[in-house]
């Protein structure tokens, strides 16, 4: 279906009405949706993240790629349930406890999709239990947590502490980010890595799981 090549040109501009028709119109025609993902949606999020790290788009840019993504994700979801061969990965990702800030998260959630990972999200002011027993049930490879106050960066040391003892650790990489967060401090606390944009968390998740 050569219209497909307007679904990566509608991502990479962040068009939403656009991507989903385009979506609509594949699946009525029999492309499979792992196709439609793998051979245009995630090479317009690749392309739209390339950009932002050169700094020929911005945030906002951001936003309405992944929005536009989204509405296309949404028709294949009901598609692909059940078929664990259908992402690259699985990670639960949360603004951790005690802090209502989500929309960094969501937009790292929203890349995370477009590029091919299945996405738990568990929302804001989300606690180390929840967290583990989210990780648990959904067999994730990666927890990812996010914080933009100093005042709740710290929690994240606790999921970790939980992760611990719950004896996940060790089958469950940790990423972290959020303005407050660095490098160090995620090393301080044990944490797999740090990233400080969307772009690159999604990078860092398939280096994580070997995805890349």
């Amino acid at each position: 279906m050569n219209n497909l090549n307007e679904l990566y040109e509608a991502i990479l501009a962040g068009k939403l009405e656009q991507a989903v028709s385009v979506t609509r119109e594949a699946v009525a025609e029999g492309v499979a949706p792992q196709e439609i993902i793998n051979e245009y949606m995630i090479k317009g999020m690749e392309a739209i993240g390339a950009r932002f790290e050169s700094g020929q788009v911005f945030v906002p840019n951001l936003l309405m790629s992944a929005r536009a993504m989204r509405g296309a994700l949404d028709i294949l979801k009901p598609l692909m349930q059940g078929k664990a061969d259908s992402y690259i990965g699985r990670i639960v990702i949360g603004t951790v406890k005690g802090d209502l800030h989500d929309i960094g998260k969501n937009l790292v959630a929203s890349m995370f999709e477009g590029c091919g990972f299945e996405v738990i999200n568990l929302g804001v002011d989300v606690s180390s239990d929840k967290f583990i027993s989210a990780a648990l049930e959904n067999k994730a490879d990666i927890i990812c947590m996010s914080a933009l106050l100093t005042t709740t960066m710290n929690y994240m040391k606790e999921v970790i502490d939980a992760l611990e003892t719950s004896g996940l650790r060790g089958k469950v990489k940790v990423m972290v980010g959020g303005a407050p967060v660095s490098d160090a401090f995620a090393r301080s606390i044990g944490a797999d890595a740090y990233t400080s944009n969307a772009n690159a968390a999604v990078i860092m998740a398939k280096k994580l799981i070997n995805a890349c």
